[in-house]
């Protein structure tokens, strides 16, 4: 193990085929299942893998190439959904452009054969040492959905409270969500549908994976909870520890020091000054940010301070050949950001020192294979002042050749012999600063404890105001909720109270249905309303109080109907019929007075209704009913004239002529 070594408490899964073709028939792998120290190895079938990752739940599921699980992407996406939360899936060998196992791994001192089982070991342990890509295809955002169980349908007579108790249900549990989320201290974006009733759906759009968020997946009569991880656009690779790129350095020392990071393709990473701060924390910056090839100044000759940081890093130097003019500083660095003069003379630095290597990094650049990382051989070829055929050379050797050969061996040697003095020389110029960085943490160690009890105490405070805040709002939606329901509760009593005085003025009566009222009051009688002469509403008033022979019935609107719906009034038998809202139907008015059904105007009688039901005096409509009488008798005798005069001009029409 090197300074990378991960001591990991969680399990490494390492996975080689065995045997088949993950494509054809069901495959065999070699397993090996290392928690750093222990090693167990087993051949499973694809099946037993899957189980034995969902039972155990790794840390890290690693692999030379992750097309050994899946067969293409949209197999390799599935199995990355059904992986534990805590699980991940890494290609130790690299991302699109996978490196030969055997290079990786000694690269890293680690044991390796071409045995699928020590391969499967090979790819366990780098894992562990934090080597090689994470394989995503999901974000860090989760979809929660909170929608209806059940779909509304038709409820008959039943379906408004039917749909209002089910969106009701679906509001309910999506206040719960969110003041779960809340407790949890999730971001997330909610939108809403709003239904009759409530919600028929609400959807968090949460950041953290399924793991992080209190919520989970189910369904229960009206209501379901869907829980599905946003996908990527593809996969991608994540490396499992920070790359720190090469980059170039430009110094600015004195009372105010600056500092400026540039890439090795002349992008401007990053500026800053301070007044406080010393070497140590420079140079801290600077690692956070990436490994100097070159370190720069705006001035000859190198100052002792920016050399020092030069030093520390074994970087390339590069001064100008006399001091930078201001003017040139300033055109330099005239299309970058920057906050003051001590950063832009920094950045004027690290620009220039790019412009004076930039032809020697584009010839390096030509000559380097996509395989290997640029920014490495930069640095060996800059500040190690290797060639780049040697370099690549050297990265491109397997461990597994054999480098016997003397004129080899001889050149290596006195390579090494360079190399060891370069480590020497860098050795004692750390050692000088070694001193510096101890007192450095030391006094950052107790910074940091300072800041992590306020930072801890801030918290708390901030927990507190956020619970203070959501109760606030909780009470403040309760309290609308309350007002609004006594509006309208307020609103209803005043109905039913104007509706008691119509009620009282029209009949002091204690009745349950209409019968009663015939029999407590001789001068009114019950009237049955039917809003339109339509079957429908015939049907419609029939359930909802009964019609009977001999009631007394009126039709709002008396036009349209036809022989067959008024035949179905006419079954009842009805003791009068009072119309409204336009003349009946020739066929309906025949029909009607064929079965001796009266029919009247209903503006000759005085109706008062309440809801559902009315009366009428009973001298008017014993009116109604002798007016329909005589208007009857003087029909059937029109009628019987008709009818005689049919027969006579027929019996005429049959006398042969004289």
């Amino acid at each position: 193990m090197n300074a990378r070594t991960s001591a990991l408490d969680a399990v490494v899964f390492g996975v080689d085929i065995q045997s088949g073709d993950v494509r054809g028939d069901a495959p065999s792998y070699a397993l090996v299942v290392f928690d750093g120290e222990s090693v167990d190895r087993d051949v499973v079938s694809r099946r037993k893998l899957r189980r034995l990752i969902d039972d155990r739940e790794p840390a890290i599921v690693a692999t030379d190439n992750m097309y050994e699980l899946a067969a293409d992407k949209d197999a390799l996406i599935h199995f990355l959904g059904e992986l534990p939360d805590e699980t991940k899936l890494v290609q130790v060998t690299g991302a699109e452009r996978p490196e030969p196992l055997s290079r990786v791994a000694g690269r890293h001192n680690v044991p390796y054969g071409k045995d699928p089982m020590k391969e499967a070991e090979a790819a366990a342990r780098l894992a562990a040492m934090n080597v090689g890509q994470e394989v995503s295809a999901f974000t860090n955002t989760t979809r929660v959905k909170v929608a209806r169980g059940r779909s509304t349908g038709k409820g008959g007579w039943s379906e408004d409270r039917y749909t209002r108790r089910i969106h009701g249900a679906v509001k309910k549990r999506s206040r719960e969500v969110e003041s779960e989320l809340d407790d949890a201290g999730l971001d997330y974006e909610r939108d809403v549908t709003e239904k009759y009733g409530g919600f028929s759906n609400a959807i968090f759009e949460v950041e953290g994976r399924p793991v992080d968020i209190p919520v989970s997946a189910h369904r229960s009569g009206d209501v379901r909870v869907e829980i599905e991880r946003e996908r990527r656009d593809g996969i991608e690779f994540q490396p499992l520890v920070k790359r720190r790129d090469h980059v170039i350095v430009g110094i600015d020392p004195g009372t105010t020091t600056a500092a400026a990071v540039v890439d090795v393709h002349g992008e401007v990473l990053d500026v800053f000054s301070t007044r406080t701060a010393d070497t140590a924390d420079v140079i801290e910056w600077i690692i956070e940010r990436g490994r100097p090839i070159v370190v720069a100044a705006d001035v000859e000759p190198m100052p002792e301070t920016v050399e020092k940081i030069r030093r520390s890093f074994e970087a390339a130097a590069w001064v100008p050949a006399s001091d930078l003019p201001v003017d040139e500083k300033k055109h330099r660095t005239r299309e970058e950001g920057y906050d003051d003069d001590h950063q832009r003379d920094a950045l004027a630095a690290a620009l220039s020192a790019f412009d004076a290597h930039e032809d020697q990094f584009e010839r390096v650049a030509e000559k380097v294979p996509p395989q290997f990382d640029l920014g490495e051989v930069l640095a060996r070829v800059v500040a190690g002042e290797e060639s780049v055929e040697a370099v690549i050379d050297d990265l491109e050797r397997d461990p597994d050749e054999d480098e016997e050969t003397t004129e080899h061996t001889a050149r290596e040697l006195t390579a090494e012999e360079k190399k060891i003095k370069r480590l020497e020389a860098r050795v004692d110029r750390l050692e000088d600063h070694n001193e510096d960085l101890k007192d450095t943490i030391a006094r950052k160690d107790d910074r940091i404890e300072e800041y992590e009890q306020e930072l801890s105490e801030a918290r708390r405070e901030e927990r507190r105001e956020a619970r203070e805040r959501r109760e606030i709002t909780r009470l403040e939606r309760e309290n609308e909720r309350l007002e609004r329901e006594l509006d309208e509760e307020r609103e209803r009593v005043d109905e039913l109270e104007n509706k008691l005085e119509r009620l009282k003025a029209l009949w002091k009566l204690d009745h349950s249905n209409f019968a009663d009222v015939s029999e407590k009051q001789a001068d009114l009688v019950p009237v049955k309303v039917v809003e339109e002469f339509t079957k429908d509403a015939l049907e419609h008033a029939d359930e909802a109080y009964g019609l009977a022979e001999g009631d007394v019935i009126y039709l709002r609107d008396g036009s349209g109907a036809g022989r067959s719906t008024a035949q179905r009034l006419a079954d009842v038998n009805p003791r009068v019929v009072l119309r409204d809202g336009g003349q009946l139907s020739e066929a309906a008015d025949d029909l009607l007075f064929e079965h001796e059904v009266p029919v009247g105007p209903a503006d000759d009688v005085g109706i008062q209704e309440v809801d559902e039901l009315a009366v009428a005096r009973e001298s008017e409509v014993e009116t109604v009913i002798d007016d329909w009488e005589d208007r009857a008798e003087e029909r059937e005798k029109q009628n019987n004239e008709q009818m005689v005069d049919r027969l006579i001009s027929e019996h005429r029409a049959d006398r042969p002529e004289s």
